[in-house]
């Protein structure tokens, strides 16, 4: 069973930055609050800016005796957050760009949230694409293979996932954890340990994700 614990800033080995990229609406919020504090509401106000949280995460498949700090920013999706939303790039080491299964528009603009990444972020972050609300097939608009298709185009790994129903959120980031630790550590930036001096930090005990129903608006 996942467990979460307050942990000292300095308790970590490696330190990564995060970005929750995507379209309004796509379940960004959500998937920043299942995975980073074990939540879930159907309703959330639309991100103005950015959302901010330090997790610290073991356990990782491929990984071994490291715990590893995730910065984790939910940035706003809205067009008119763009300018500021692409301040929050510069020192990124991981993407995780979102669109929702059940429209279609989100999945086009991939193109775009993608082609910012590679503008405005370091080179060689780490990227990753998921498509949210797998758990709503009786409304997808876009299928599996459309998804796989995408990623296989930008040369991403690709996930399917839910925060309603918290499907692959862990894989997810454990995933995207092994290919930023994977980069550091070809580039000699592995044994680097940071402290960020912020308080919002939990600790995620390596396990299954929980699988959780709910009645209120799948995000």
């Amino acid at each position: 069973m996942e467990t979460l614990k307050t942990s000292k800033q300095n308790e970590h080995d490696n330190l990564f930055k995060v970005l929750l990229i995507g379209d309004i609406a796509v379940g960004k919020s959500s998937i920043f609050n299942r995975f980073g504090k074990s939540t879930y509401e159907g309703d959330y106000r639309s991100t103005i800016g950015v959302d901010f949280l330090s997790i610290i995460v073991d356990e990782i498949p491929g990984i071994k005796n490291k715990k590893i700090m995730i910065q984790l920013w939910d940035t706003a999706g809205q067009e008119k957050f763009r300018t500021i939303t692409r301040t929050y790039f510069k020192g990124a080491h991981g993407a995780v760009v979102v669109y929702d299964i059940t429209n279609r528009s989100s999945y086009t603009n991939v193109h775009n949230w993608i082609q910012d990444i590679d503008k405005y972020s370091p080179l060689g972050i780490s990227k990753l694409l998921i498509g949210n609300k797998c758990d709503d097939s009786t409304n997808r608009k876009v299928m599996y293979e459309e998804g796989k298709d995408l990623a296989d185009l930008y040369k991403m790994q690709f996930i399917e996932t839910s925060a309603k129903s918290n499907t692959n959120i862990k894989e997810t980031f454990n995933t995207l954890v092994k290919l930023m630790y994977d980069t550091e550590t070809h580039i000699g930036g592995a044994s680097r340990k940071t402290t960020t001096g912020l308080s919002k930090t939990t600790k995620l005990k390596g396990s299954q994700d929980k699988k959780k129903s709910s009645k209120k608006k799948c995000c």
